[in-house]
């Protein structure tokens, strides 16, 4: 896992945080924090890392702190295809809880005592109590399916 605290235009990085497969340098997967709704240029300048990566990026994608706007998610959505198969997403912070948790289906436990610790940690002002409530919603039902 690969991340960075610059631009991505001066880092040359694809998106703030960025997976590549065990043993391999080629990232797979981008992920573009946003602390701001997610627009159709965000989608663009997107499609223009992907054109230009040395490697096949199986997946792009943004996690926003805003509402989703359902026509910049349909938007994002319909480039799988013309970008040879990247898929373009837009998640809010426990829609990205959800979608990270697969890649921890063994250690589910450990990372959501871990991320709950970073959560409760932050002040209101980072994350709101109602978002706290919703991540403590969602552990519980986590901690159900066991």
């Amino acid at each position: 896992m690969l991340a960075h605290n610059a631009a991505d235009l001066q880092t040359k990085a694809l998106g703030d945080v960025e997976i590549c497969l065990v043993g391999d340098e080629h990232v797979v997967t981008a992920y573009e924090m946003k602390m701001k709704r997610v627009t159709v240029d965000d989608i663009d300048t997107a499609l223009q890392k992907i054109a230009r990566a040395k490697s096949e990026i199986h997946n792009y994608v943004f996690i926003t702190t805003e509402e989703i706007d359902a026509l910049v998610a349909d938007y994002a959505s319909k480039f799988y295809e013309k970008t040879g198969g990247t898929e373009i997403a837009i998640l809010d912070c426990i829609g990205f809880i959800r979608h990270f948790l697969h890649f921890f289906h063994r250690l589910r436990v450990e990372f959501l005592d871990i991320y709950q610790e970073l959560v409760l940690g932050e002040p209101d002002s980072a994350i709101s109590q109602p978002l706290k409530e919703a991540f403590l919603t969602l552990r519980k039902a986590a901690e159900s399916d066991e």
